[in-house]
């Protein structure tokens, strides 16, 4: 039986909320393309891992924007079917080439590091086995379009070889995932990496002497104290009444906010909420003085992609028909998994947030001018780029002590 060469892809994100992306008003047709594809892909792989058995009863906090670029630089590298299951797993159009995608994220992660905002990183690396020679075009196509950094290493020293890997994701991440790699593929020939550090602060901070100890309702039979922040000012806001969910937009100094929904049902504002909904509460929404409370937390999630992606169209790069050959003319390279790890903290200052991955109850009393806005029980939130509302992490937040 053939032995298979494994390549690893591992998504990195970290955010600590400040703005990356710039305005979209002079991107070409196709780099537009991708983005809404992009945002398109968010929400499928939202409702995937939300779906999945391991994720009920539990926070989702992922960047989708780092496991596109991840899975968009692994497309480089890939023909035949296994490029078109890629393609449509990312819901690229059929209008769209290989170097079509190539320019719109060389586009996005030029725009986004050429920012003057501090705090912020992105981009990919690529770990190569020094007894595996990848094509030559593959990783000038990495280097060139994905700013890719490439580092040679012996996988057949696994522990040595993931100690490097993880001190590079450390560094890049501002040290808020430091443990990415575990247990490394014998077979491993090649590993990628997709990483984003993003750290913002609020426009108008909480005051920390505000912030009391407060009741958090899981569900029905659970409740949990958390450090409740409070802050009473004017706040971009939308009620949908059709998910009969609340909307506030709480803006960073840059050009990025969050978005937390609080919704009356949560299965229904997930199954229903996309691009064109979250684009119509932006454009809609309206300042109004509100007394706002919001947790304070910290979460760490990881997950393993092999299984959500197969499910998205993305099957063929897993197994024996995975066909790479635009990495190397070496037979039987396949991907052996799809890592993604992701952070986020908020607190009276802003929000951090990193991702990795390789490959409240709305209450008004009549008498009081100000109404209150109170996230004391699940709620989603969605880190977004005003200008072009991109995406770059979303999640729900069951439990904040978790």
């Amino acid at each position: 039986m053939m032995m298979r060469a494994a390549v690893g892809l591992w998504v990195l994100s970290a955010v600590i909320c400040v703005g990356s992306f710039i305005p979209s008003n002079n991107w070409p047709n196709s780099v537009s393309l991708v983005n809404e594809a992009n945002q398109r892909f968010s929400f499928r792989l939202y409702r995937k891992l939300a779906a999945d058995a391991d994720s009920q009863g539990k926070n989702i906090f992922f960047s989708p924007f780092c496991v596109s670029t991840a899975l968009a630089a692994l497309s480089v590298g890939a023909q035949g079917e296994t490029h078109r299951q890629l393609f449509s797993g990312l819901a690229f159009s059929s209008s769209l080439t290989q170097t079509d995608v190539d320019q719109a994220f060389q586009t996005f992660l030029q725009r986004a590091n050429n920012t003057s905002q501090e705090d912020t990183s992105e981009g990919t690396a690529v770990f190569v086995d020094n007894g595996f020679k990848p094509k030559p075009e593959f990783l000038q196509t990495l280097k060139q379009s994905y700013f890719t950094d490439g580092f040679n290493v012996d996988f057949s020293q696994a522990t040595e070889s993931a100690d490097t890997i993880n001190k590079y994701v450390e560094e890049k991440t501002n040290g808020k995932i430091d443990k990415l790699v575990e247990n490394l593929d014998p077979n491993t020939v090649l590993y990628l990496i997709s990483y984003i550090y993003y750290k913002g602060k609020w426009a108008t901070p909480f005051h920390p002497k505000l912030t009391k100890q407060d009741d958090f309702n899981v569900d029905k039979n659970t409740k949990v104290q958390v450090l409740m922040m409070n802050l009473e000012d004017s706040f971009n806001t939308y009620h949908d009444l059709m998910l009969n969910t609340m909307v506030l937009q709480l803006p960073f100094t840059g050009s990025y906010s969050m978005l937390l929904m609080l919704p009356d049902a949560m299965a229904t504002l997930e199954f229903t909420l996309g691009p064109n909904r979250v684009i119509k509460w932006l454009q809609w929404m309206r300042p109004r003085r509100y007394n706002i409370y919001i947790p304070k937390f910290s979460i760490k999630t990881s997950y393993n992609l092999n299984d959500v992606l197969s499910e998205m169209g993305m099957t063929d790069m897993f197994g024996e028909r995975a066909n790479f050959r635009c990495i190397s003319e070496e037979q039987g390279l396949a991907v052996s998994e799809v890592v993604h790890q992701a952070t986020l903290d908020v607190d009276e200052i802003g929000a951090t947030a990193a991702a990795a991955t390789g490959i409240g109850i709305v209450t008004t009393a009549i008498w009081d001018p100000v109404p209150v806005l109170k996230f004391n029980r699940p709620f989603m939130v969605i880190i977004i780029e005003r200008n072009t509302e991109e995406i770059l992490f979303m999640g729900k937040i069951i439990n904040p002590t978790i």
